[in-house]
């Protein structure tokens, strides 16, 4: 999972939250709004288990969504470890 950032044509900044498989390379979801807080990452990542199920680990960066008390607890709620990947690094 990862975000990316873009602008439109207005110059308004909007962010895209990407959840990725690695195993097959499947695009599991893909979210965009110009705030996504940990509630709703959160919130999105519930209605994709709907379909995928919850999985065993994730692996995320080091940022504020993903290491803050909202993610965190959300994940030992379901019993996924988090695999925090190094700074620097895509793996």
């Amino acid at each position: 999972m990862d975000f990316m950032s873009d602008s439109s044509r207005n110059q308004r900044w909007f962010r895209i939250f990407n959840v990725i498989d690695d195993f097959n390379h499947e695009a599991l979801g893909i979210d965009i709004a110009v705030s996504l807080p940990a509630g709703r990452i959160t919130r999105y990542l519930d209605k994709l288990t709907e379909y995928h199920g919850y999985p065993r680990k994730i692996r995320v960066d080091n940022g504020p969504e993903f290491t803050g008390n909202t993610f965190t607890n959300w994940a030992k709620t379901y019993g996924i470890t988090i695999d925090y990947i190094q700074p620097g690094s895509p793996y």
